[in-house]
């Protein structure tokens, strides 16, 4: 790789509905993002030095560094809280956030609030590598997480200048209507997530498949490149066109 690979996480968070299929929370890039600029994303960003050192203090298995950032971009991004325990009341969420904007260390954040992580409510569910020049890659681990009963999430208009709860079906209908922009490992994991009917039916699937690095690969098939990923993971789609795969 021509780039040093940047850890990052991103938090897929999903709100069961009685009428149809599971909405996610997505999140629309500042078009002046040097990453995805203007694509639909899940929430999440690059794991810093503080995620590290909170989760130090922590001894909760493998990938704590990981959901620990997923969490914390999550509440700056969106204003929603997952895996903190007890679940900050609205006006306390929103002072966290604002201690998170501020540059505040989440862990003094926490603590100060008396709340603990409850990182077994994030759910491993992918591991994403590209590798390809010229661009910067991102090392990002993929958590599944229920969205809180309660959950309001606003935007930050920093970063991200939009968000939305959409079914990952309605999401590829607008992508393919050139309505939205989704990169290509976004769009994988919309085609995975559109199989399920509840966030039991997603942890399920993502339990069955141990999480693996993917890094995306290009085959010749009939004279035409695809950009490609394994076919044992869970994925439903697992080749696309280069002339139509956007990689960031």
């Amino acid at each position: 790789m021509l780039h040093e690979p940047i850890p990052a996480a991103t938090l897929v968070l999903i709100r069961d509905r009685a009428d149809g299929p599971p909405e996610l929370l997505m999140v629309e890039r500042a078009k002046a993002m040097a990453f995805a600029g203007g694509a639909m994303v899940f929430p999440g960003g690059r794991i810093d030095p503080g995620d590290h050192a909170l989760a130090e203090q922590v001894d909760a298995g493998d990938d704590v560094a990981a959901k620990v950032a997923a969490i914390r971009e999550t509440i700056e991004e969106a204003g929603v809280a997952v895996g903190l325990f007890p679940e900050p009341s609205a006006d306390r969420l929103a002072v966290i956030r604002d201690h998170l904007h501020d540059g505040r260390p989440f862990g003094a954040i926490l603590a100060d609030e008396g709340i603990t992580l409850a990182l077994d409510q994030l759910v491993p569910f992918a591991r994403w590598l590209p590798d390809h020049p010229n661009m910067r890659i991102f090392d990002t681990l993929f958590f599944l997480a229920r969205a809180p009963v309660q959950a309001h999430a606003t935007v930050d208009a920093t970063e991200n200048v939009r968000l939305t709860w959409t079914t990952a079906a309605d999401l590829l209908v607008d992508a393919d209507a050139g309505l939205a922009t989704i990169i290509y490992p976004t769009r994988r994991n919309l085609e995975r997530l559109a199989l399920f009917a509840s966030y039991d039916e997603a942890v399920a699937q993502a339990c069955g498949h141990p999480v693996r690095v993917i890094t995306p690969f290009t085959e010749d098939r009939d004279g035409v490149p695809y950009l490609c990923i394994p076919d044992d993971l869970g994925y439903p789609v697992t080749a696309e066109p280069m002339s139509a795969a956007m990689r960031g």
